[in-house]
């Protein structure tokens, strides 16, 4: 569901597969830990592999951004489908900038 790489100061989450609310859960709870413990000043959450996303991908994209803010760091999502940018773009994620 998840593999994560640590390097350079930057968190990498790879998601895998659908991103539902059970999945968010499960990806929020371990990319969170990794965050607090690492303090990277950058987390990327790469969706290069999420096959199935909804709005739940929105709201774990939204808490890590809060979360990364309250730590210090910044945060960047990139290798999304074109249907996920326009889920993120709707919810006013292009706007903070994380979108790369």
């Amino acid at each position: 569901m998840i593999e994560t790489e640590y390097k350079n100061n930057v968190l990498t989450a790879y998601l895998k597969g659908e991103l539902d609310h059970d999945s968010a859960a499960a990806i929020r709870t371990q990319v969170d830990a990794m965050a607090q413990s690492l303090r990277p000043s950058l987390l990327c959450l790469d969706f290069k592999d999420v096959s199935f996303m909804d709005s739940s991908g929105v709201g774990l994209v939204m808490g890590r951004y809060r979360r990364m803010k309250l730590l210090g760091g910044a945060l960047a999502v990139k290798n999304y489908s074109d249907s996920a940018y326009k889920i993120f773009a709707m919810s006013g994620l292009e706007a903070l900038g994380v979108l790369a």
